[in-house]
């Protein structure tokens, strides 16, 4: 957290909440000048600090059905893993693929309209990749309570005072 300040935490935090935040308002909370918030921002960017885009809600364009599966492998080679993570990043219906330290090798987020193209989409990962895979373990979500925020202040004072 070398590279991020008060200031520039203030900042992340600030377009976290509204990434339509206008450089006049963040240069006025952060008690900056427009163009050191635009400078900031600028230099976070070609830090790889944090990329633009935007969240889209599934649920809204009739995706009902958003489903976090934990996946355990075994028997495996390199090239297997390899096809595995390949086809998963390329699937249209898998929202998000993580690889995990501990009990789960993997999670994945599928989005699905309904139970039917869910069962399609889990039945054709399991069916293409069911000689490597020894667990499988789906969740429904239903709500997100926080999702993707970081507190960079918070987080930033806390690790400081340790």
């Amino acid at each position: 957290m070398n590279q991020l300040d008060e200031k520039n935490c203030m900042i992340l935090n600030i377009l976290q909440k509204n990434c339509r935040t206008s450089l006049t308002e963040i240069a006025e909370t952060v008690n900056l000048s427009v163009d050191s918030v635009k400078k900031r921002i600028h230099k976070m960017l070609a830090d790889g600090i944090f990329v633009p885009k935007i969240q889209l809600r599934p649920r809204v364009f009739g995706f009902k059905n958003i489903v976090d599966i934990k996946v355990k492998v075994h028997n495996y080679e390199e090239k297997d893993l390899k096809e595995f993570i390949e086809f998963l990043k390329n699937h249209p219906a898998v929202a998000e693929l993580i690889a995990l330290s501990g009990e789960w090798d993997f999670t994945l987020v599928i989005i699905a309209k309904d139970h039917q193209d869910l069962g399609t989409v889990t039945d054709e990962i399991r069916n293409k990749f069911g000689r490597i895979i020894l667990e499988w373990s789906e969740s429904l979500t239903t709500r997100a309570h926080k999702f993707e925020t970081y507190d960079m202040l918070a987080l930033k004072k806390y690790y400081e005072g340790r």
